[in-house]
């Protein structure tokens, strides 16, 4: 009976080991983690700064920072397509059957079938950001024209609401039960398009609905949204921010120990783990969600440039830029329970 449940666990164990895809950030690569095993690379991705990856069923797609945009076999880890819409990719998202990505240069979006076939090419005039789906529609904001688009995948792209004056520069945004929330370089708080009424407001973090709040927000990918509530990285600051994602009212502040990056929240919501710039780039922090503090501060490599929670919550991924490694870390204890080598890792992502 012993040889039948065997093959059994084996294969148990094969078909639900975590894959991740870790970004080599200097060689243009991808390196493919499975098991918490080193499996190979997929190359010549193009520019890979602030790549993005994001999966789709069998499928993942990398947009690289010169343009370059790959379709990725993920039980293969090849490339099987790979073309290039734009020469400064900066985001994309899926809605539909589509695939719709911002640009920088040229000044257009570019909307794909996921076949990586061109569907449609909006001009818009502007860099373009902050690019987001909700339901049918496609909403991103205009840098250059302080203009929100919102346009409807189901009318073959048609723009169906403006938003003007908008703000000063809108650089980044967010989607949250179906407000869409832009951020601006030149003006503070932050603009909240309704996409189910098309109402629009502008919002100044207060504290307690009083004192305006000053402090620069930075890219939104960097804020940990959970319960109701964004913990936002303050840039030049040592702390972070806990505001009401209904209200924009500043509930209270969280001491940190240095010049805070990026923020990620933990699937089960209960914790949150801060990484650093500057001298204090090697350690992370962990913030209990319930208390709002910090409850652990510790060392997890030099110059520490992403990190991502495994989907059960239960370890922790972490790219260790001037390690060359991928560091895996116990969530119940915060042990470092592997290390594996990966040239200059910056982003993770989690692909089955």
């Amino acid at each position: 009976m012993l040889y039948l449940i065997l093959p059994v666990l084996l294969f148990f164990q094969i078909s639900f080991a975590e894959k991740l895809y870790v970004v080599e950030r200097e060689r243009g690569s991808l390196a493919v983690i499975e098991n918490e095993e080193f499996k190979g690379e997929i190359k010549d991705l193009g520019n890979l700064n602030h790549s993005i990856v994001k999966t789709d069923g069998d499928y993942s797609y990398c947009i690289a920072r010169n343009g370059y945009f790959s379709k990725i076999d993920n039980r293969t880890d090849r490339v099987i397509k790979k073309i290039k819409p734009g020469n400064s990719g900066i985001g994309f998202t899926f809605i539909k059957d589509y695939i719709a990505i911002a640009h920088y240069s040229p000044k257009k979006v570019t909307v794909l079938t996921k076949d990586l076939d061109v569907y449609r090419v909006i001009d818009t005039g502007s860099r373009n950001v902050g690019i987001k789906p909700y339901k049918n529609l496609l909403t991103f904001s205009l840098m250059d024209k302080d203009q929100i688009w919102v346009l409807d995948a189901d009318r073959n792209f048609e723009r169906v609401h403006t938003v003007k004056n908008a703000g000063k520069m809108p650089f980044d945004a967010l989607i949250s039960d179906g407000r869409y929330i832009v951020g601006f370089f030149k003006e503070r708080g932050v603009g909240i398009l309704d996409l189910n009424t098309f109402r629009y407001k502008k919002a100044v973090f207060r504290t307690e609905g009083k004192e305006e709040v000053v402090f620069k927000i930075p890219h939104f990918g960097m804020w940990g949204v959970a319960n109701g509530v964004a913990v936002i990285p303050a840039v030049g600051e040592n702390r972070a921010y806990v505001v009401d994602i209904n209200t924009m009212e500043v509930k209270k502040y969280i001491p940190l120990e240095g010049l805070p990056v990026f923020i990620s929240v933990s699937p089960d919501k209960k914790i949150a783990v801060v990484n650093y710039s500057g001298d204090r780039d090697h350690l992370l922090s962990v913030i209990d969600l319930k208390q709002m503090k910090v409850v652990k501060t510790f060392p997890a490599g030099k110059r520490v440039m992403h990190m991502r929670f495994s989907k059960d919550g239960k370890k922790l991924y972490v790219s260790s830029y001037f390690d060359n490694t991928l560091k895996i870390y116990s969530t119940q204890d915060w042990r470092l329970q592997k290390e594996i080598t990966v040239p200059t890792p910056s982003g993770i992502f989690i692909v089955r």
